[in-house]
């Protein structure tokens, strides 16, 4: 049988975000994706499908995807999905729960919800087995107490279904349409064997009403991550603003990154300082004053984004940009680009 691979390194830069969300939508389901880092973007998917549904490998970063009630309204292909992940950490939050998949984690899904799925700078890599609802013998409610949960593949019965969609993937080439309608058929009942397992040993699933543990911190802190990046540019950005969108404490909000080795202001700053040295760095842009590079990333005052870049780099932004081209910059003779504004206030984020 021969997979349907597509990799975005075969798109131009400025045409993988919209190429990668396409592929989600036929390899999966409909959602709205949104990236960190769209300049260095970069995923790939194998598709293989099976009589019962299909299974896919994914490789991405930096990623945060979501499936939308509006979304589940113009299309739901009725559909449970498990993720084995085989490398990274992926974030997931459904039925208002979450956890943070690791290595050795596998995760579940129902397309006829709500859920957001979260990949930060590591690469994270899943094996995604997706087939009909109906075709699960087992009570849709008890299907439901997973998603957003996670179950260890690499012990006992968990680690015979983990294995077999590895293998099954690395021999998929090998395989003819009727190998593997059948693999897609023993693929289900070992999954099947899994939930009976796990539903025998433990009765009732741990009560997450209560304060969210460290998975849970982890996940919010990729959610946060995402938000940041996304209003990177509104000079007004800080922990107060950040704690309310999410309706969270500021203790709590400084605890999640606390744990990540970072404040809520650093990290900001370290985001808006990256993507001005990226600007400043850029050929494409050298026509931008630096000042407009500065507000276009949240530093509207010409002496603050100077004082804070030169804290992080050691030289100015004229200088770095200079250094950057490998020949003196025409922004270094502007007046007023790196001088302190008397008026301005110190850098915020």
């Amino acid at each position: 049988m021969h997979s349907i691979v597509i990799d975005t390194v075969e798109f131009p830069v400025n045409e993988r975000p919209e190429a990668w969300a396409e592929t989600m939508a036929l390899a999966q389901v409909t959602q709205r994706v949104k990236f960190l880092e769209t300049a260095t973007f970069g995923a790939r998917i194998e598709m293989m499908p099976l009589g019962v549904g299909q299974v896919s490998e994914l490789s991405y970063a930096s990623v945060i995807a979501q499936r939308t009630p509006r979304l589940i309204r113009q299309s739901d292909p009725e559909m449970y999905h498990v993720a084995v992940v085989t490398a990274g950490e992926i974030g997931i939050e459904q039925y208002r729960q979450s956890c943070l998949l690791k290595r050795g984690d596998m995760g579940f899904f129902d397309s006829s919800r709500s859920f957001d799925t979260f990949a930060g700078d590591t690469p994270g890599k899943t094996l995604l087995f997706q087939f009909p609802k109906k075709l699960l013998r087992l009570p849709h409610e008890r299907f439901t107490r997973l998603c957003g949960l996670s179950l260890p593949w690499t012990e006992g019965v968990g680690r015979l279904f983990g294995q077999y969609l590895v293998g099954m993937a690395e021999e998929y080439v090998h395989c003819t349409p009727q190998d593997v309608t059948r693999l897609g058929g023993t693929a289900l009942d070992l999954l099947s064997a899994v939930l009976a397992h796990h539903f025998e040993r433990d009765a009732a699933l741990p009560d997450m009403s209560a304060a969210p543990g460290e998975a849970g911190r982890n996940v919010m802190f990729l959610r946060i991550s995402a938000f940041i990046v996304e209003h990177l540019r509104d000079p007004a950005l800080g922990p107060e603003a950040i704690a309310s969108a999410h309706r969270i404490s500021l203790r709590y909000l400084h605890r999640i990154f606390q744990e990540n080795g970072t404040t809520p202001r650093a990290f900001i700053r370290q985001q808006r300082l990256d993507r001005c040295r990226g600007d400043l760095a850029n050929p494409a842009l050298a026509h931008l004053t630096i000042h407009t590079i500065a507000a276009r990333w949240g530093y509207p005052q010409p002496d603050g984004f100077s004082r804070a870049f030169r804290t992080a780099t050691g030289m100015s932004p004229s200088e770095y940009r200079a250094a950057m081209r490998g020949a003196a910059s025409p922004d270094a003779a502007r007046p007023g680009d790196d001088a302190p504004d008397p008026g301005a206030h110190p850098a915020t984020g």
